[in-house]
């Protein structure tokens, strides 16, 4: 079988959770030994269309008519979008028509948890969905000391200082402003927030909040430089993400394959597969936060981190990748049939 895998736009979205997804599925079908291509001029058996402008629309037009099959990747949801760009309600007049368009005229969709395929079932399109993890290389996150050297030296922290790192595009849906306000209350510690959008598609808000953050809240920005990502995810006291929607969390992942203790938001996508003082903490408030902050700076996590690693191991890349090409055989011997 050969797959083409579109992103429209892939330049633009490279920064965000769904352009690391690319990288992710073309090393799946590496390990998987499945031929694919991104050029949609090219001839393929499959389209996995994770995108949904009209270039997206138009492509499944053009499958359907050459009856080829089509998967629709489940990166988004309804709930996923609010709270995230700025004029995010005026944006969802035309993004919740086109998300809908591509869902109901898939004929099988794809998404990265069992949560978000809940979600998309409950649209009402009588799809197919398969919850198949976006994954992770997970001995790319191998401790490499000196990446610890090149992280700390970036942000001239002193050996001992405490530092927690938070990523994602800096929405008000991402809990950036509770970070900051957690990293007011303990100001004896760094907060460093990695990633970067436009100001222009910033929230008022959040460009606010950004603007009269504390001294301690540094705003990285997108760091090019991969050592110094990963430096901060092996060396960080804590990964705090709380973020109010997601539909798997790839930075989550990043975490727990890092060994970073993990401190995220208790909400309904981790309910299936990560548990409070477990392999995880969890938080609802940001009164919670902070003292669990504050454990996990003056505690031993390391049973935490071990049974997180283990989580993060069931979502390897290689799993992900036999997974994805059970869906593709599956998917075309039922197209074959119909």
């Amino acid at each position: 079988m050969k797959v083409l895998l579109y992103f429209e736009n892939h330049k633009t979205i490279r920064k965000s959770g769904i352009g690391r997804a690319l990288k992710h599925q073309i090393r799946a079908c590496e390990l998987s030994n499945i031929e694919y291509t991104l050029n949609p001029k090219d001839s393929f058996d499959i389209a996995h269309i994770n995108t949904y402008g009209p270039k997206s629309y138009s492509l499944l037009k053009k499958c359907h008519k050459k009856h080829i099959p089509v998967i629709v990747h489940g990166h988004s949801t309804i709930e996923d979008f609010k709270d995230s760009f700025r004029c995010w309600k005026l944006m969802s007049k035309f993004f919740y028509p086109a998300l809908r368009r591509m869902y109901k005229n898939a004929d099988y969709i794809v998404t990265p948890t069992a949560y978000s395929k809940r979600l998309i079932e409950n649209y009402g399109y009588n799809k197919k969905v398969y919850a198949v993890s976006n994954g992770i290389d997970i001995h790319g996150y191998d401790r490499v000391e000196e990446y610890k050297d090149i992280f700390r030296n970036y942000f001239h922290l002193n050996e001992n200082e405490k530092v927690v790192i938070g990523l994602g595009l800096p929405f008000k849906r991402k809990g950036l402003h509770d970070f900051i306000e957690i990293a007011r209350e303990m100001k004896d510690v760094k907060f460093i927030w990695f990633s970067h959008l436009n100001p222009i598609l910033q929230s008022h808000f959040i460009r606010k909040a950004i603007k009269h953050r504390p001294s301690n809240a540094i705003m990285a920005g997108y760091v090019e430089d991969f050592k110094v990502v990963k430096g901060a995810f092996q060396n960080a006291d804590c990964f705090l993400f709380p973020s109010y929607e997601e539909n798997e969390g790839i930075v989550t992942l990043e975490a727990l394959a890092s060994k970073c203790p993990a401190l995220i938001r208790d909400i309904g996508v981790y309910k299936d597969w990560l548990h409070d003082g477990i392999d995880c903490y969890k938080a609802k408030n940001n009164e919670e936060f902070i003292a669990k902050l504050k454990h996990i700076l003056t505690s031993s996590n390391q049973n935490i981190v071990d049974a997180g690693y283990e989580v993060a191991k069931s979502r390897d890349i290689n799993l992900v990748g036999s997974q994805i090409k059970e869906v593709y055989q599956e998917v075309l011997d039922q197209y074959k049939n119909k």
